[in-house]
């Protein structure tokens, strides 16, 4: 597993830092940044924040993503998943928390909400032209065109 330095500032509305939860682990566990309670309805969403903000590398990004057990067993994951923050964004980390499960949930202060995980990006350089080639066994067929 490759490393990079990820600088972190702990704002004042923080309840734990992020940290793996185990030593393979590729996210850092993002917690709720809250003082009081909330209650996410279901089919609603609220967006969450977590009291840190960070300086990503140049050359990567940080992805939020949702916690497989939250999604799992209530129904949560993050809106706009995965959620991109770009290298230049020095705004707090907020996650957007939908609720798809039958029943409210709570968030509470310092739960571990959505998970981080910093990825290395490429800039496109970008061609325009009056053609796509579509000489591929695919071709321009659409969804659900190579089977299930």
């Amino acid at each position: 597993m490759k490393e990079i330095n990820l600088k972190i500032q702990i704002l004042k509305n923080s309840v734990g830092k992020p940290d793996y939860g185990s030593l393979q682990a590729s996210g850092l566990d993002l917690k709720a940044g809250i003082k009081k309670n909330i209650n996410i309805n279901s089919k609603d969403f609220s967006i969450i924040p977590t009291g840190i903000i960070i300086e990503i590398p140049k050359g990567f990004e940080a992805q939020v993503r949702p916690r497989s057990g939250l999604a799992a067993n209530y129904g949560l994951t993050v809106l706009n998943s995965p959620g991109t923050i770009d290298s230049d964004y020095r705004g707090e980390v907020k996650v957007i928390i939908i609720n798809l499960g039958k029943d409210s949930f709570l968030i509470t202060p310092g739960m571990r909400i959505a998970q981080l995980v910093i990825s290395p990006t490429y800039k496109a350089n970008i061609k325009f032209v009056k053609e796509i080639s579509s000489n591929t066994k695919r071709g321009k067929e659409g969804f659900g065109s190579t089977g299930l």
